[in-house]
């Protein structure tokens, strides 16, 4: 799929809209990422898009990214370490599996808004929110 009909399929408030309400839930961050590059590994690039968005400096090393590349049709869930260790490799596969009928249907915010609350679930059960919490990093959806 061409990228840029990706894009124009999402509906980028309600994205923004479940990211902050989950964020209220807890000290947790989450940045969803759409490359318009041909990628042969998803989650090496998620990985590398991660550190290169600064999202390991979080307090709690708990940020989370949910990263697309639409036109190698991939898409990967990179957390940081903070939160693998709350959760595992189970945990990521759960999330991915229920995201697939989504994106099968090309109901791609609504693939984003399940992994988004799911997400925001177990964040806000291992990482609550704390007094004085601040949001870390913007909740818009980010593209190269």
């Amino acid at each position: 799929m061409k990228p840029k009909d990706f894009i124009s399929r999402l509906e980028e408030s309600r994205i923004v809209a479940a990211i902050a309400a989950a964020e209220k839930r807890t000290s947790g961050e989450m940045r969803v990422w759409i490359s318009e590059k041909e990628r042969t590994d998803a989650l090496a690039a998620a990985k590398e898009r991660f550190v290169k968005l600064g999202m390991q400096k979080t307090k709690h090393r708990n940020a989370v990214l949910i990263y697309f590349a639409p036109a190698s049709q991939q898409f990967a869930l990179w957390g940081d370490t903070g939160v693998h260790e709350k959760c595992g490799d189970n945990f990521w596969k759960s999330i991915a599996t229920g995201m697939v009928p989504f994106l099968k249907e090309q109901k791609y915010t609504e693939a984003v808004e399940f992994a988004v609350k799911a997400l925001g679930d177990v964040l806000a059960r291992h990482f609550p929110r704390e007094p004085g919490d601040i949001n870390e990093l913007p909740d818009q959806i980010l593209r190269d």
